[in-house]
């Protein structure tokens, strides 16, 4: 596996990271200690999880498996926003919540300090202050190395930074957004900001849910049994059937195994590869339910797709664009003309 910087700071981690939302969820402890195992066996050392998956339940399995490794090897980051109780004070980015969250994030993971501590989502209620100042604090208490965000707005991300540096505190060094094949709106903006202000960007849900997977085909009239889509209905999230199963999924789709089968990859590792050679992208997060999964999507790493691979992928998957984000294209139209 390769390392990459993440944003401009000097903390190098692997370029897939290894995300465990699955963890004593889908996957027992005993498979989820075999999976992190073979993720540093792989030469992988960025493992991401949050407080609120299967609240908590995910933190304390990788705190677990933590008393097993060296520590000082691995960068491990975690998240903080959303409900881990019934109280008023237990969710929200206000101070109370914030201090209190990361004192039970370091009891269940089994460490006293957290090398990547996000946000995982705008709190409107809590003054913007409040936060970073208090994640300003744990970084030089040193329970904290660096701070980061996630699922943010670019106006909300681009406010965070200038607060934070018009008051001299630590800012943001990565941002943790949806992107893949079929979300690229996280382009029109957000990898323009990271870019300019030197953030790390690890996107989220790379394979979508599962649909970039491989297990999906133009032919299928409903999601296989075993999926991931097959409860995204049920749940309400965003990967639902009737959101995708569209035509422009499946020109990415069948494009997608058309690549796949011109680099002898799987269509996984094809869709995380494109990631990896987007600008910006520091390590998309991998998630695995099981050992094979885990197999497959380590495969997208120490290689890369050829100039016409990425050419039909970057525009069977092009978004139709309006104003104000078609400015670039006008002014790349003006040029042509000069």
């Amino acid at each position: 596996m390769n390392y990459r910087y993440l944003g401009k700071t000097g903390l190098k981690v692997s370029d897939l990271c290894l995300g465990t939302m699955t963890l004593g969820r889908e996957t027992n402890e005993e498979d989820s200690f075999n999976i992190l195992n073979r993720f540093i066996i792989e030469g992988g050392n960025f493992i991401d999880t949050a407080d609120v998956y299967t609240q908590g339940s995910s933190e304390e399995i990788v705190g677990k498996w933590l008393q097993t490794q060296k520590r000082d090897d691995l960068v491990l980051a975690t998240k903080v926003r959303f409900a881990m109780g019934d109280g008023p004070n237990d969710s929200g980015l206000s101070r109370k919540h914030l201090l209190t969250a990361v004192k039970n994030s370091l009891q269940r993971l089994q460490t006293d300090y957290i090398d990547l501590y996000q946000v995982h989502a705008w709190d409107p209620r809590t003054p913007l202050e409040e936060t970073l100042s208090t994640l300003n604090e744990l970084v030089k208490e040193g329970l904290v190395r660096y701070i980061g965000a996630s699922n943010f707005k670019g106006w909300q991300l681009q406010k965070a930074i200038e607060v934070s540096r018009m008051n001299g505190w630590e800012s943001f060094v990565s941002l943790q957004p949806q992107y893949n094949l079929l979300t690229r709106a996280t382009e029109w903006e957000l990898i323009d900001i990271c870019e300019n202000e030197g953030l790390g960007v690890i996107p989220w849900s790379p394979l979508r849910g599962g649909w970039l997977s491989g297990k999906f085909h133009r032919d299928l009239t409903h999601p296989p049994s075993d999926s991931r889509i097959s409860l995204a209905e049920e749940k309400g999230w965003g990967e639902s059937w009737s959101n995708y199963n569209n035509e422009f999924t499946w020109n990415v789709i069948d494009t997608l195994f058309e690549v796949s089968e011109d680099e002898q990859k799987t269509p996984a590792q094809v869709a995380l590869n494109w990631l990896l050679q987007r600008p910006g992208v520091t390590a998309p997060i991998i998630g695995a339910r099981t050992m094979e999964q885990l197999e497959i999507n380590l495969g997208a790493s120490g290689w890369s797709l050829k100039d016409e691979a990425m050419d039909k992928l970057n525009k069977v998957s092009e978004l139709a664009v309006t104003y104000p984000y078609d400015q670039d294209a006008i002014e790349q139209r003006i040029r042509g003309r000069e």
